[in-house]
């Protein structure tokens, strides 16, 4: 698997209707932070695959979900599980946090 790049039109179909739990990475291009998370994303998406769909969503590309989950600051990590918004964690975090968000939902 990949990350999967989200938009406005895909986000309910691969996040709100999808069977597995789902970490949103909330991104800008124009974000620092941002692009140090990236390659963390890569590899959480390898380690827990078939368990968790990892997933990015630019927020300038795509106002209307950034804006219904009320992102105000990027990165923003949300973690969704059946349908519904589990955690919402903003900043850059370590991995291991990571890890203990997902565990948490799973």
């Amino acid at each position: 698997m990949s990350v999967l790049h989200l938009n406005d039109t895909n986000f309910e179909t691969e996040v709100l209707q999808s069977k597995v739990p789902v970490l949103v990475d909330f991104h800008a291009q124009w974000c620092g932070p941002c692009k140090q998370l990236a390659p963390i994303i890569e590899a959480m998406d390898k380690d827990y695959a078939g368990r968790v769909k990892f997933a990015k969503i630019d927020i300038d590309e795509a106002p209307g979900v950034a804006s219904s989950f009320g992102i105000m600051a990027v990165p923003t990590i949300i973690l969704f599980k059946d349908g519904r918004e589990q955690r919402k964690i903003t900043g850059f975090k370590p991995r291991p946090e990571l890890d203990n968000a997902i565990r948490a939902i799973s």
